[in-house]
């Protein structure tokens, strides 16, 4: 399987090669304060080359076992992580489903971004691997990701009670779905 390059109005979403650890590195420390709320509480080494490295080495092993999509959005240049869009925990068989986690770089808020690179990965997700079911869970005091999730199409399937370590505390979730208009069997 070839590893997806899509382009979207703005970015353009790939996986990162371990080699550019780099940007994951400048990401994460550029934003740190801005994720903190909405992220498990992250140890010190998250925040080095060699824990990037290795996570993206790890992201290239999950994609060529089916297993995950961890899409970074690069700006024009190709330069810079703007954002993130990881489909995990992905299941063929009878399931034919994954999880969904997105991030936006702090400078990009509220520019309609996020929708369209999410929207780009749910294109990827559906068209080339054949899924029917994308799940992404939400805090009920984020609302921004409540609106997004409502304008990608994601209905609300139920509400679970500590159902995430966020930022060192357990946080109740919003549970929803998107399922693929056009699914076929393969």
């Amino acid at each position: 399987m070839a590893l997806p390059h899509l382009e979207t109005p703005r970015t353009r979403l790939t996986i990162l090669p371990p080699e550019r650890a780099d940007l994951m590195l400048d990401y994460h420390q550029r934003n740190r304060l801005h994720l903190a709320p909405w992220e498990p509480k992250r140890d010190p080494d998250f925040y080095t080359l060699g824990c990037w490295f290795a996570r993206l080495r790890e992201s290239y092993s999950q994609f060529f076992a089916g297993q995950a999509v961890n899409l970074v959005a690069l700006d024009a240049s190709g330069e810079r992580v703007i954002a993130t869009c990881n489909f995990t925990h992905i299941v063929q068989g009878m399931f034919q489903a994954c999880h969904l986690g997105y991030s936006v770089d702090e400078a990009h808020q509220g520019q309609g971004l996020m929708q369209e690179v999410v929207q780009g990965g749910i294109d990827y997700l559906f068209g080339e691997l054949g899924l029917h079911r994308i799940m992404a869970s939400h805090m009920p005091a984020n609302l921004r990701s409540a609106a997004l999730l409502a304008r990608l199409g994601f209905e609300r399937e139920g509400y679970a009670r500590d159902y995430l370590m966020i930022n060192g505390r357990w946080e109740d979730h919003v549970l929803t779905a998107l399922l693929n208009p056009a699914w076929a069997p393969r």
